[in-house]
């Protein structure tokens, strides 16, 4: 009887404290728009998804570095206050999904408020309506309308499906190394060094090509990629 009274003690001890590491508070560092760590513990926003950190957006002005940005607003809803995050479950990366606040509401909220990220409807629903409004005024990520906006998943798949493939090598006339790419952002080229030039692919068949200068590319009308 003492054994079966001292198991159902430690099981409700165990249940007790697992149950505590669903809700955590402190000060917090972030890392990207959907990610930050509170008191040490690493934490997903649960029911959003922000640009990555290198992704970059179509605005009416040209690309611009909406990944970047979108980490900033993060920071800055924070505003240096204490986070408090309700957890809803440990995903695979062991990272704490939940809902946070600092002081004024639903982070995951404002971010999609603002335009800041977008509702991620493949684990959620409940940002949907905050999202359709940013999208609406055109905030953050919408602020070109949403035309040619391609989602954190998007970009991820294409970023995976880049890695994996081989390094691509210029044609054998060598000094024509610039990589004229169609995409979500339209006729964009990339030169060597730039950030995203070895996960560019050129495929022919889709109107990409190969240009010798920035001179020629520009002529055909591609723009020079941000990054």
């Amino acid at each position: 009887m003492l054994r079966i009274c001292s198991l159902f003690i430690l099981m409700m001890a165990s249940a007790v404290h697992a149950a505590d590491r669903l809700s955590i508070e402190g000060a917090a560092r972030v890392i990207d728009g959907d990610t930050l760590e509170v008191a040490g513990t690493r934490v997903r926003l649960f029911g959003i998804d922000a640009p990555e950190r290198s992704q970059t957006c179509v605005g009416p002005q040209g690309d611009w570095d909406c990944g970047r940005w979108s980490g900033e607003e993060l920071t800055r809803l924070i505003g240096g206050r204490t986070v408090r995050c309700d957890g809803v479950e440990w995903d695979r990366y062991e990272r704490l999904v939940a809902r946070c606040e600092a002081g004024q509401g639903d982070l995951g909220a404002a971010m999609v408020q603002g335009g800041a990220a977008i509702a991620y409807r493949a684990y959620a629903r409940d940002y949907i309506y905050p999202e359709r409004a940013a999208r609406y005024r055109r905030r953050g990520v919408w602020r070109n309308g949403g035309d040619n906006f391609t989602t954190p998943a998007e970009y991820r798949a294409e970023s995976r499906a880049a890695q994996a493939q081989p390094p691509q090598r210029a044609p054998a006339h060598g000094a024509c190394a610039i990589k004229g790419n169609v995409s979500a952002s339209g006729q964009v080229y990339h030169i060597p060094g730039q950030r995203d030039y070895e996960r560019t692919r050129i495929d022919e068949t889709r109107g990409e090509r190969w240009f010798c200068t920035e001179d020629e590319a520009r002529a055909a009308g591609w723009r020079r990629a941000a990054r």
